[in-house]
């Protein structure tokens, strides 16, 4: 028997295509909890299968926003979808542990935050929100006043164009190369910096966008840098004084439309004190950066967009129903990626989730083989942390074997999924 390796990035299992029953003909409902306002189009993707509840005491699946998920309170727990991209508000690594898979939902909403990027920045540039007080503060006036007030002080609100100058990009991912990517459309000459790229977003990167070596490289010529990468321990403050802002080209711009602690914000004020950037544009307000002269913001409105908040809710939903229902995994940010269709001879799908050690395939195929259960196929994958077994099998998988592999050193979750496919349809 040899390893096999799922497919990325699909959703393998069309809800036309089969109709699945467990063996009893009675099937499992799963209940779901929604934390945070979750888009009705994600939601009316749960079928019959699923009780959705926001009031629902012990999940075995959870789609949320930005709320943080406390998973100590839902033991029986099994899956987190994040109906966006950052996980921040997520114990990922106590999930891990506890056999608990969290997803996210990448390029779900990357077209809503590469749009505010540039309103954000040609806002700043052209001193919109300056002149737009300018004219409010008109009112009163009759037409002759207004003409010579708007003749007498437009000056004043001179502005620059996009064109011509330089983009630094951090972080390619989704949102990251889309934000390359339009660059170029805005006649921008655009750089581009990310020290561990996955090659599939790489792969829809712009050949004009050029890809730098190192944060210098990229920072030493541009006028405007734009940040978009995940906030975890590496990149907390990613954004300070050394290594990043001693690089940087005098009376540059800084946008932060990723995550608010990405930035160290006693660095970024003292550079715009000095001068070494004329410009912050962020979409986190702070007690230090309210009322600055020189930082526009914006209260957390990147992927506020309905059909940001519609994309994110249908992946998310996509992804928590396929896990449930078949154990297949698409897009998590901690178990490995795999994903594969039963046949029509399964009758029980077996899911193990263990920690990446060697020998564990043969310890669960010779348990499997002791019980003279037949397996029909062995899918494995691992991220070098976790290792993932989708394993189908003939025949049901008694409970004693169930708790026989859970036993084993190493493993974290052991699940049973009851399969009988009666029919196809459509």
């Amino acid at each position: 028997m040899s390893e096999k390796s799922g497919s990325h990035g699909l959703l393998l299992m069309p809800e036309y295509l089969y109709v699945i029953f467990n063996k009893d003909e009675n099937m499992k409902q799963f209940r779901i909890k929604t934390i945070n306002a979750i888009a009705k189009e994600g939601l009316k993707l749960f079928s019959e299968r699923f009780a959705v509840n926001a009031d629902e005491e012990n999940p075995e699946g959870i789609v949320v926003r930005s709320s943080k998920v406390d998973i100590s309170a839902f033991p029986g727990l099994l899956a987190i979808a994040r109906a966006g991209a950052g996980v921040n508000n997520i114990p990922v690594d106590e999930a891990t542990e506890k056999g608990i898979c969290v997803f996210n939902t990448p390029g779900a909403n990357a077209n809503a935050v590469v749009e505010l990027v540039y309103t954000s920045l040609g806002i700043w540039l052209r001193n919109v929100e300056k002149s737009i007080e300018f004219c409010q503060g008109l009112t009163g006036m009759n037409d002759e006043e207004i003409n010579r007030e708007v003749e007498a002080r437009k000056k004043k609100f001179k502005g620059e164009e996009m064109a011509g100058k330089t983009m630094a990009v951090f972080g390619l991912g989704k949102i990251g190369v889309g934000v390359a990517n339009a660059g170029l459309q805005h006649g921008l000459r655009v750089l581009g910096f990310d020290p561990f790229p996955a090659l599939d977003n790489i792969h829809h990167l712009a050949p004009d966008v050029v890809l730098t070596r190192s944060r210098k490289e990229a920072l030493s010529d541009a006028d405007f840098i734009s940040i978009h990468m995940p906030l975890n321990k590496n990149t907390r403050n990613y954004v300070t004084d050394k290594d990043f802002l001693e690089f940087v080209k005098e009376g540059a711009v800084l946008i932060n439309y990723a995550r608010g602690p990405i930035v160290d914000e006693d660095a970024v004020l003292a550079a715009l004190a000095n001068g070494k950037l004329r410009g912050h544009i962020s979409d986190f307000p702070s007690v230090n950066f309210l009322g600055h002269e020189k930082i526009l913001l914006t209260p957390h409105l990147g992927a506020s967009t309905s059909e940001s908040e519609e994309n994110c809710a249908t992946m998310a939903v996509k992804e928590l129903k396929n896990y449930l229902e078949f154990g297949n995994i698409v897009h998590s940010v901690n178990f490995p990626n795999i994903e594969t269709i039963p046949t029509v001879d399964v009758h029980t799908r077996l899911t193990v989730i263990n920690r990446d050690q060697p020998g564990m395939i043969g310890i669960i195929s010779n348990i499997l083989g002791d019980e003279k259960i037949n397996i029909m196929n062995y899918n494995n994958k691992s991220n070098g942390t976790v290792g993932y077994n989708i394993i189908d099998c003939a025949g049901p998988v008694p409970d004693e074997v169930h708790a026989k592999i859970a036993q084993q050193e190493g493993v974290l979750r052991v699940r049973i999924i009851p399969l009988e496919i009666r029919g196809r349809m459509g």
